[in-house]
């Protein structure tokens, strides 16, 4: 018996309660499926949920379900950074995947649909899809359309400091403001919201074709209300979440990461995905796989082509279609079907065409945008896996990035206790070339683990900086940040890892291909190994213990958050 008919047995009230919200007596004999979406006034990749929302309600009733719609939006990374707002990234992500948790046991639902788009609500809807081990499906709610010269909302950070320095007239940089966000949908770059959508299909939980979608398009509305026919077959044929989240799942999906050089929040995300599925994921299996697979996308901000090309090339699809003879096809996906037959299928529909006529609008080929893998855009994938005595546990960099030329850099630390100081510092003139920046107490027990992108930002405006100062922090990175940045060092300062031991002036070094970040020296001096160890010994004797003085919902997150290579999270 399905799950909602045995909650009506018990409980008596249950049925005259949902005839007062609208249902219709025959309503309540059919499957119920849980519509929850992120839509909301929040920002561009939520705003637009409703119709969708609607279009997928469409397609349930059609198919023999009764949809009920729930939404719990998300904040936006881009509006909270650079100040406190960012520490309640991490933990809004933890809390919607609970409040969808809540929904859907609430009924207690048969099957689930989710709606979202973007850094955070992606991956809370896919923790809380494991979680329930439901029929289920994500609904990727689209990319923005691209603008003039390809701008994002990220070149306000250049034009601000164009402005101030008399290099650009205030119609300009009001033109950019403008003009930077064209319409609803995800951020244009492969940021942590293009990034998830990515994962979400590559891993078997959205439809075939369906991340970075036009959000503008009507196609997508059409794939809305597929995922309400998807739906309710997954629930007549008993594909449950934890048939389709198998170790071959999370290892496709961190081979496609590594072919769009994704952000470097996978790392904290799909670990928490796998959690909730019981899939262990270990950090070192991003690092072989990325070396593995080559990066075959040049897509911004490290490279040249928004990400909504990337679905006129194809989409995940097309990436797929490079990637055959790495990748798990046999395994399972929501259309009831193994990846390989969603392949084929997709060649016998046209698809692949279809969405390569929209390239013909900007006379590009669909191998300009997913290069042949034995063309490859990088020889190998984004990001590394840095050990060493500063990162024990390790630390991530996405070397691909980072000028080749900074791929092996020993410079003297400057050290801050948190994200505000340091950019004071840089924009104070106090930060010269060759610097490695240190960013600490940024970590999950720390502060929540809020993202530096502010400061690789400010970095970035500032040319003789650029591509000469480091970052190393125990915080993490937005998918959009450039430049040689070493974030998610484990432990961190609160739980009084190394990081919390350098002082001012000693020397930090960092070597992507040896996959190294390390202590090195003092006061700008080499020292031995074994001298490093010495050092280091006696300033843990005489660190003080860490005062967590955080309180509300942001005080519980960091008192029980997770390390990063287990999620960061709460549960």
């Amino acid at each position: 018996m399905l799950k909602s008919q045995t909650t009506r047995a018990i409980n008596p009230e249950a049925d005259p309660l949902m005839l007062g919200a609208g249902w219709s007596p025959a309503d309540l004999s059919c499957p119920q499926i849980l519509l929850d979406s992120a839509h909301g006034d929040s920002h561009p990749g939520s705003r637009h949920l409703k119709e969708l929302s609607d279009a997928a309600q469409n397609g349930v009733y059609k198919w023999g379900g009764k949809p009920s719609q729930y939404t719990t939006t998300d904040i936006c990374d881009g509006v909270a950074c650079g100040h406190d707002g960012i520490n309640y990234s991490l933990v809004s992500r933890d809390l919607m995947a609970g409040m969808v948790e809540a929904h859907a046991a609430s009924l207690p639902y048969d099957g689930l649909i989710t709606f979202s788009s973007c850094d955070k609500s992606v991956p809370a809807h896919l923790m809380a899809i494991a979680r329930l081990n439901l029929p289920s499906l994500h609904v990727c709610v689209g990319s923005m359309m691209p603008v003039p010269e390809f701008t994002t909302a990220v070149k306000c950070y250049e034009t601000r400091e164009a402005l101030a320095n008399g290099e650009m007239e205030a119609h300009t940089a009001d033109f950019f403001t403008t003009n930077a966000c064209g319409s609803y949908g995800a951020c244009q770059y492969m940021g942590s919201a293009a990034t998830m959508q990515i994962l979400a299909e590559a891993m078997g939980l959205a439809l075939p074709g369906n991340a970075l979608m036009p959000a503008w398009a009507n196609i997508l509305r059409h794939k809305a209300q597929e995922a309400g026919r998807a739906v309710m077959r997954l629930q007549e044929t008993g594909i449950t979440a934890h048939q389709i989240l198998t170790k071959k799942a999370f290892e496709n999906a961190i081979m496609i990461h590594a072919a769009v050089s994704g952000s470097t929040n996978a790392l904290l995300h799909l670990p928490a995905i796998a959690k909730q599925a019981g899939i262990a994921i270990d950090p070192k299996e991003f690092d072989r796989i990325h070396k593995e697979i080559p990066v075959l996308c040049s897509l911004q901000l490290s490279g040249k082509w928004p990400g909504q090309l990337l679905w006129y090339a194809g989409g995940v699809p097309g990436i797929m279609r490079q990637l055959k003879e790495f990748l798990h096809l046999d395994a399972l996906t929501v259309t009831g079907k193994t990846l390989g037959e969603n392949l084929e299928a997709l060649e016998a529909q046209d698809f692949f065409q279809q969405a390569n006529r929209y390239l013909s609008n900007y006379k590009r080929s669909p191998q300009e945008i997913i290069q042949p893998i034995d063309k490859p855009y990088k020889k190998d994938g984004g990001l590394g896996i840095l050990f060493g005595n500063l990162a024990p546990e390790g630390a991530v960099i996405k070397h691909a990035s980072v000028d080749p030329a900074m791929h092996d850099h020993t410079g003297p630390a400057r050290v801050f206790d948190s994200e505000e100081a340091a950019i004071c510092a840089i924009e104070n003139g106090e930060i010269i070339p060759g610097d490695v920046v240190v960013i600490r107490f940024e970590g999950p027990m720390g502060s929540g683990m809020p993202e530096m992108f502010k400061t690789t930002e400010v970095l970035h405006t500032k040319a003789h900086l650029r591509n000469s100062v480091a970052l190393v922090t125990d915080g993490r990175f937005s998918g959009a940040s450039r430049g040689p940045a070493v974030g998610h060092v484990s432990p961190e300062a609160a739980k009084g890892g190394p990081i919390a031991l350098i002082q001012e002036n000693d020397l930090i070094h960092i070597h992507v291909e040896r996959r190294c970040v390390a202590l090195v020296g003092v006061e700008k001096e080499e020292r031995s190994k074994e001298e490093m160890r010495e050092i280091l010994a006696e300033r843990k004797k005489k660190l003080p213990p860490y005062i967590q003085k955080r309180q509300g919902i942001l005080g519980l997150f960091t008192r029980t958050a997770a390390s990063p290579w287990e999620g960061a999270g709460m549960f």
